[in-house]
């Protein structure tokens, strides 16, 4: 049985690392060691996240997935969290939460037993959907504030829209102007390929322009 941990934080400026510490500490007081940690910057609510991916395709069967809370793991609609325990249970991998004390029998020496595992699958698959249903709900409830803001922000004219990231955008028209594609310029300016097509239709329309004129 390996322990990998998972760490996860919804955007860039965000400490994904902030719980490393506080992991290793917890898997020592269990007499254990971590022996892989995932760490990346990405939302909670999607499921296609390249080092959650990596972890599950590195595990093998009866590994632990360590995470500091539940909501770090998924904060997912139904239908992908259904998709996610099945991939779990695909190659029997436990969920150990700091949250979640009767998770922490996954990390005992008799949770092997046939017995053991049944208690633990049931425990643990009923809690494990409970604080997956409350981090969802969370997520969700965040959202509808954050456009209930947006929304008297604009009544009230005061809401002028997302700001762009000028520096970065700068660094994609440099790069699309030198011929890079569209992967090596994700990779470069760590940005999204919807963030590229939005700067070359806007080289596209200066271009235009500057013809016209």
């Amino acid at each position: 049985m390996f322990i990998r941990a998972y760490l996860r934080a919804s955007t860039k400026e965000q400490d994904a690392k902030r719980a490393k510490n506080e992991l290793i500490q917890f898997a020592t007081d269990h007499g254990h060691k971590i022996a892989a940690f995932y760490v990346e910057n990405e939302s909670g609510a999607t499921l296609v996240r390249p080092k959650l991916m990596q972890l599950i395709e590195d595990a093998h069967e009866g590994d632990v997935i360590l995470v500091e809370q539940i909501d770090r793991l998924a904060r997912l609609n139904q239908t992908d969290w259904n998709t996610l325990k099945r991939m779990l249970s695909e190659k029997k991998l436990a969920v150990v939460s700091r949250e979640l004390p009767t998770s922490y029998m996954a990390l005992q020496p008799n949770s092997s037993t046939e017995f053991m595992s049944s208690v633990l699958q049931a425990i643990n698959s009923m809690m494990l959907d409970m604080l997956a249903a409350i981090a969802r709900k969370d997520y969700e409830d965040r959202r509808n504030r954050q456009m209930q803001g947006i929304v008297r922000a604009q009544v009230e004219g005061k809401y002028s829209g997302r700001r762009k990231d000028t520096k970065k955008r700068k660094i994609i028209a440099s790069l699309l102007k030198s011929n890079h594609s569209y992967s090596d310029i994700q990779k470069i300016a760590q940005c999204s390929r919807q963030l590229i097509a939005n700067v070359s239709k806007d080289l596209e329309k200066s271009c235009s322009h500057n013809h016209v004129d």
